[in-house]
């Protein structure tokens, strides 16, 4: 069965942090943030938002370029690691919102790789025939647990929200055949384990082995790429962008040279917006949609700290 991505968009808040704030708070200095992550400055949801109405806003922007009616979601599902509530999750206040009656709705959370995994959740139902219109929506609010005075990764965090539609037609304004999609458990590796965590009452988010993490990162982003390419018949040279994990700049340019491709064809917001977690690939595709021509190949590819990789291989028609 094929699957299309019919509709992206994206929300981001307004409101911008820039390096000198952590001066005081952390005493890292803006020449040091910069040269280590290619952060300038980072988003921040302003009061009264959480990671629901962020995906609500991403929603309500995806929903004039939906090919169907939003009534007709048949399934719902949200990712986030950050959530506002664990019960009443972003997929169900997108179900009241939109009084989607007949969807399935539920979340998923496998860290920074979740929005990938929310569209292996999709592939899994339609292949079932159990949905036919899946709207899926990852949204952080790193900020609510981020620990500000932490000078191993208090500076790096961000805030946003993604929401994509899929379904079985070519349909929409600019679509994209989802050619392959790959997830991978990596909980065995590395220092996986105690790499990064979020416990919201001891600490909040950490990354206190940022060092494997990097390694990690740069080594299975471009291995879930050569999945995904080689399983097509296709080569990473064949790619026209790739949207990475906003995890830092130096990855995002590590993986490039490593592979031998164009930094400029690396799709990238973390300068502006931090990292926004698990949408973050998918807000630096939707900002950069413009550049996307017909027949174009782009791949996003993520690691999600506990460990886990991902990647989905995409074909604008």
């Amino acid at each position: 069965m094929d699957l299309y991505i019919n509709a992206i968009a994206h929300y981001i808040p307004e409101a911008r942090v820039p390096n000198s704030y952590f001066k005081d708070v952390n005493g890292l200095d803006d020449e040091w943030i910069f040269s280590r992550t290619g952060i300038k400055t980072r988003s921040k949801a302003g009061e009264g938002e959480n990671t629901n109405t962020m995906a609500l806003e991403a929603v309500a922007r995806l929903k004039d370029k939906l090919p169907f009616a939003i009534e007709d979601t048949d399934l719902v599902v949200a990712a986030t690691y950050s959530p506002h509530d664990t019960v009443a999750t972003a997929a169900h206040a997108i179900q009241r919102a939109y009084t989607t009656r007949a969807a399935k709705c539920l979340s998923v959370s496998s860290a920074c790789s979740s929005f990938i995994n929310a569209i292996e959740i999709v592939q899994g139902y339609f292949a079932m025939g159990k949905a036919t219109k899946a709207i899926v929506v990852a949204s952080e609010h790193n900020t609510e647990y981020s620990n500000e005075s932490c000078p191993q990764s208090g500076h790096l965090w961000g805030d946003g929200a993604i929401a994509i539609a899929i379904s079985t037609s070519p349909e929409g304004e600019k679509a994209a055949k989802i050619l392959d999609i790959f997830t991978r458990g990596l909980g065995h590796i590395g220092k996986a384990d105690t790499a990064v965590y979020l416990r919201p009452r001891h600490g909040g988010i950490g990354m206190p082995e940022g060092r494997d993490v990097f390694i990690n990162a740069c080594h299975y982003m471009i291995e879930g790429l050569q999945v995904v390419t080689e399983s097509n018949g296709k080569t990473l040279a064949d790619l026209k962008y790739i949207a990475p994990h906003q995890a830092n700049k130096r990855i995002m340019a590590t993986i490039a040279r490593q592979i031998d491709f164009p930094e400029d064809r690396i799709l990238s917001n973390i300068g502006e917006v931090g990292n926004t977690g698990c949408p973050s690939c998918g807000i630096a595709l939707s900002q950069n949609l413009d550049r996307v021509e017909r027949g174009d190949l782009v791949g996003l590819t993520v690691f999600g700290g506990g460990y886990s990789c991902g990647a989905v291989l995409l074909e604008f028609i």
